[in-house]
């Protein structure tokens, strides 16, 4: 990035007292200008802690949702508002209203990938890093789990106590990985480790070595003795990989792209920062109820967010 755009980015967050957010999935130069690179939950941890009182949050729609129900007090800006996630589109409150009348006695745990309006109907949420723990930690038997069933299944299999009711929606971009690509590249670097993140289906996570979210594929390649590794998750990863581990090797799957994250540009994220649009907007009560969820989950965590708004 030149000099001269660098120091431009540097003025305006100055100016609107903002801090850039970008999830792992983002294109390599929003990588670059963000002040912190993370996955869902690490983004939602940093969006709590932050003093800033501008968050550009560039990843998609529930993300920044997320943040915004976070901190009802700051400003949140997502650079491209039909960034969206399509399988947090696969499950809406009103059909979650109906599942949970006809199982009273469940608890509904929500993956983080999911609308604000949604997570309003939880008890708690969850993330790819920390969803095997949550259900874990619950005392219910019956688990309502919405929306990905890949990771339903994974869960269940690490926690086969609990009976898990599990919502038909899947991540298109991890659902597609297949297990002859994985194998093709096992079979092309033999030293390889596969680490594999659980949304992708039971017969490719098979396969893995390893099992993570992003983030947790980031602290293993740092500290595992391994030289290579395949990394089976959206692609956008390896770029923050090749860049804090240069001295190892990352082979991504090469069809593991999602269009959506891909939307954030530097010239919208720019604009942001310029104009403070476009705004994520939600209704008092929705972000009320929904933050109770979120909350929870970070209590889980042991991290404290605004005390206020405590469950």
């Amino acid at each position: 990035m030149q000099k001269s755009l660098q120091r431009k980015f540097q003025e305006l967050k100055k100016k609107q007292h903002a801090i850039i957010l970008a999830h792992n999935y983002q294109k390599p130069e929003i990588q670059d200008i963000a002040d912190f690179i993370g996955d869902s939950l690490d983004l939602s941890l940093k969006a709590i802690q932050t003093n800033a009182k501008v968050i550009i949050f560039c990843g998609v729609d529930f993300m920044a949702e997320s943040a915004r129900i976070l901190n009802p007090e700051k400003t949140v800006i997502l650079p491209d508002n039909t960034a969206h996630c399509p399988m947090a589109g696969m499950v809406d409150a009103e059909s979650l209203g109906w599942l949970k009348k006809e199982h009273p006695d469940a608890k509904v745990v929500a993956y983080i990938n999911t609308t604000a309006d949604v997570k309003a109907l939880a008890d708690i949420c969850c993330t790819s890093a920390n969803g095997v723990k949550i259900v874990k930690s619950m005392t219910a038997k019956k688990i309502i789990f919405v929306p990905d069933r890949n990771l339903g299944l994974y869960i269940q299999e690490q926690v086969p106590e609990k009976e898990m009711i599990l919502w038909p929606g899947i991540c298109r971009t991890h659902h597609d990985i297949k297990k002859e690509e994985v194998m093709a590249l096992k079979k092309k670097h033999p030293a390889a480790e596969i680490l594999l993140h659980p949304e992708c289906q039971l017969d490719v996570i098979a396969l893995s070595d390893f099992v993570f979210s992003t983030n947790g594929m980031v602290r293993h390649a740092k500290t595992s003795s391994k030289k290579e590794f395949i990394i089976g998750t959206e692609i956008g990863l390896c770029y923050r990989l090749e860049k804090e581990i240069p001295e190892k090797k990352f082979y991504p799957i090469p069809s593991a792209v999602c269009p959506n994250m891909k939307k954030t540009t530097i010239e919208k994220v720019l604009k942001s920062l310029e104009t403070l649009e476009p705004k994520i907007h939600l209704s008092k009560e929705i972000m009320r109820q929904a933050r109770l969820p979120l909350q929870r989950m970070m209590e889980r965590e042991k991290v404290k967010g605004n005390e206020t708004y405590l469950p």
